[in-house]
């Protein structure tokens, strides 16, 4: 026989238990003791909850557990999920943002949605899913490809936007994004597209001309459409850890980000990147991308969340 038999993943809360609390017993008989605290954080890191998140979450459990509030797992995993829905809750959409397959727009003129993001998260693909969501609610989307420099680029959304039967827009190469953004709201106007999804290139954070052109793509959209766009998305690849923390934190400097979309999500190995990112940046979490197909796109659901990461295998 060839190969090698691959485990399969384990789940947050089973990792949790296995590792951390092999015996809830010492929950029950006064608290954490120091090796069961070492390895909690260390289970709770790994899953990216972030530093201060961590030592938050155990915290609560710690002082949980020495008032005798948990007798049993299924205590233990309660008291850890009304921890994480406090988090969760803490973080608003900020004024103007809404979730865009949830509504329509509010006012004349299309509503925009304008997707950000390094090179490689996977903005593309995530521009297709959300134009697939928003057909879904009965809207008609214009997609409009303001990657001007990456080669295939415009074809690959022109590609998405025929399957999907979308209204298409793009630039000649090299042709200056924000002029493809202004020909894709005139475009929206003329057709009667209630949605216009912007996807922009991939660019470093640390590039200061390339960020400069984001904002003045967000500027034109906005003389074209007032209080346009109505969604700056920031598209992160889930499995990037902590970098995930310094693209939002550097995206949102130059732009007011609206929320983000985790791409690649595996809920059983980066649970904690929800958390981390809603807790310091206060940035919520609009969508998490669960596969490749113009479906595979979740709106996110705290209760569905915290579902996923905690359940109690067997």
């Amino acid at each position: 026989m060839t190969g090698t038999l691959r485990r399969p993943k384990r789940g947050l809360w089973r990792r949790i238990v296995d590792f951390a609390l092999t015996d809830v017993n010492t929950l029950v008989d006064g608290g954490l003791d120091g090796a069961a605290i070492e390895r909690l954080e260390e289970v709770l890191l790994e899953a990216d909850f972030g530093v201060d998140t961590t030592l938050e979450l155990v915290e609560a459990l710690e002082r949980a557990a020495s008032r005798g509030a948990i007798a049993t797992e299924g205590d233990l995993r309660d008291t850890l999920r009304a921890r994480l829905a406090e988090t969760l809750a803490a973080a608003e959409a900020p004024a103007g943002g809404g979730r865009p397959a949830d509504s329509s727009p509010r006012r004349e003129g299309p509503g925009v949605l304008l997707l950000v993001g390094v090179n490689g998260v996977g903005k593309t693909t995530t521009a297709a899913k959300l134009a697939a969501r928003l057909q879904a609610e009965g809207g008609r989307v214009l997609l409009a490809a303001a990657d001007t420099f990456r080669a295939g680029a415009q074809e690959q959304l022109r590609a998405w936007a025929e399957r999907l039967g979308t209204d298409f827009v793009g630039g000649t190469p090299g042709a200056d994004p924000a002029s493809v953004a202004f020909d894709a709201v005139a475009a929206a106007r003329a057709r009667n597209a209630d949605w216009v999804l912007v996807d922009t290139a991939g660019r470093l954070h640390t590039q200061d001309d390339l960020m400069r052109e984001l904002v003045k793509i967000d500027r034109v959209l906005g003389r074209q459409v007032e209080g346009a766009p109505d969604e700056r998305l920031l598209v992160v690849d889930a499995t990037s850890g902590q970098n995930v923390m310094n693209q939002a934190r550097q995206f949102g400097a130059s732009l007011g980000l609206t929320g983000l979309v985790l791409a690649k999500f595996d809920s059983t190995a980066r649970a904690g990147t929800v958390v981390a990112v809603v807790r310091e940046l206060s940035v919520p979490v609009r969508y998490l991308g669960v596969g490749e197909s113009a479906q595979d796109l979740e709106a996110f659901s705290p209760d569905r969340y915290l579902d996923k990461i905690l359940a109690p295998e067997p």
